[in-house]
């Protein structure tokens, strides 16, 4: 009978990506990028170990949403204070911050708990191509997206 191989946190090998979001919807870059953070790409993926690789996404500015997201989609905050609820329309959050709506996105498809707080922490975004992580040597993303 064979064993099943867990991963201990001391011995995972780390890599780090770019994922250029250049005219790819946004959900797409997201899940790819949630995945790859996640370690899910990798054969000995073990759920309860941070086994992720860092990713650099690019050109955030230039991410598209498809349908009549671009009009329809609000993102919300609270103060916590009786009527502290904002919301703020795409189309202004993309001007202004485009890296939060990217970081929004794959921080949602993470899990809610410590481990999934622990992996945002390797999350990159940039709002044109340039970065600050060439010391790293990130290879690019052959992946599907």
């Amino acid at each position: 009978m064979s064993k099943t191989y867990m991963a201990k946190p001391g011995e995972v090998p780390r890599n780090w990506w770019i994922i250029d979001a250049k005219g790819k919807p946004l959900g797409r870059v997201a899940s790819t990028a949630a995945t790859i953070l996640r370690g899910k790409h990798k054969p000995t993926f073990t759920p309860s170990v941070d086994m992720g690789d860092s990713v650099i996404i690019v050109n955030a500015k230039d991410v598209l949403l498809t349908g009549k997201k671009k009009e329809q989609k609000m993102y919300f905050t609270h103060s916590g204070y009786p009527g502290g609820d904002k919301y703020v329309p795409y189309k202004i959050m993309m001007e202004k911050y485009p890296e939060r709506v990217v970081e929004h996105a794959v921080k949602g498809m993470l899990p809610k708990n410590r481990l999934g707080r622990q992996i945002g922490k390797r999350l990159f975004v940039y709002r044109g191509p340039n970065h600050p992580h060439q010391a790293q040597k990130p290879e690019l993303w052959q992946g599907g997206i």
